[in-house]
Order: C-alpha cells, then sequence, then structure tokens
C-alpha cells in the first residue's frame, strides 16, 4: 500500500509542475495533495508543523508571483497602471481563454489595446505589451523554482528527518 501512495505522491508533483506549463492545470492543489496523501496515508505527525508554516508561506508566494510580476514589468516596459491592472486581469482570462496560449496572448493584446487607447503610440503600447510576456516567464521561473523547493523540502522531512 505504501507503494501505491507514494507513487500517488509522485504523480501529483508531476501534475503540478506540468501546471506550469499548461496553466490550466492547478499546480497548488496538487502539491498539497501529495503531502496531505504522505501525511495522512502513510505517517500521520512526521511532517513539522514548520514544515506546513513554511509550505503555507511558499503557496502564498506562489500565487502573488503572476500579479507581482505582470504589475512589475508592465511598468518596467513603460506600461500605465491601466495596463498593469489589465495584464492582471489578462493573466486570470487567459487561464480560460485558449489556453494554454491564453495566459500569454491575452495579456498581451489587452496591454495593447489598453496603451494604444491611452496614448496612440505603436512603439510604446508594443513595449508594455512585451512586459506581460517577460512577466508570465519571470513567474513562471520564479514558480517553478519556489516548487522545486517545497518538493525538495518535503522529501527531506519525509525521508531524512
Amino acid at each position: 500500500m505504501t507503494v501505491i501512495l507514494w507513487l500517488l505522491i509522485i504523480a501529483a508533483f508531476v501534475v503540478a509542475f506540468i501546471g506550469l506549463i499548461k496553466p490550466i492545470i492547478p499546480s497548488l492543489p496538487f502539491l498539497w495533495i501529495g503531502f496531505l496523501i504522505y501525511q495522512f496515508g502513510i505517517h500521520n505527525g512526521h511532517l513539522s508543523w514548520i514544515f506546513y508554516v513554511a509550505m503555507i508561506v511558499f503557496t502564498v508566494f506562489i500565487l502573488l508571483a503572476d500579479f507581482l510580476m505582470n504589475k512589475y514589468f508592465v511598468n518596467k516596459f513603460g506600461g500605465s497602471k491601466t495596463s498593469e491592472w489589465v495584464a492582471l486581469i489578462g493573466v486570470i482570462v487567459g487561464c480560460f481563454v485558449f489556453p494554454p496560449f491564453g495566459i500569454i496572448i491575452i495579456p498581451f493584446v489587452a496591454v495593447f489595446v489598453v496603451e494604444m487607447i491611452q496614448e496612440p503610440n505603436f512603439t510604446k503600447a508594443l513595449s508594455a505589451s512585451f512586459g506581460s510576456i517577460v512577466a508570465f516567464l519571470a513567474s513562471t521561473v520564479a514558480q517553478a523554482l519556489i516548487m522545486v523547493i517545497m518538493v525538495i523540502w518535503f522529501l527531506l522531512d519525509a525521508l531524512v528527518f
């Protein structure tokens, strides 16, 4: 039975990482499913409260990564405050419209349109839109790094300590 549970944990982690490139798959719940399978199926009480507090903090970081990166990079590439918010909304809408490409295309197009409406400067609008693509790539890398840390911490806590 333990082998089956470990296979389920590994499958949950693999699906979580697939969610990074296929945003319609919710990565965080699958990571947590893996943790909880271990906690309640294999070794109740083995994972420490410090582990769970750290995982909650990392979860919050991951949730904020998309939003903060979009605001930062759209602004850095010359976008307006309105475009920052439009990029955030575009990421959310993009998860559901034309996945997985929608999460890149929708914010790009939305920021471009907003910038062109506010100030019809093609170069500036294109630059701000490019910021939304850089934001997506940066947030994906940040999320992947945090998820790797979470999985390594889990494995160390579960198998070593």
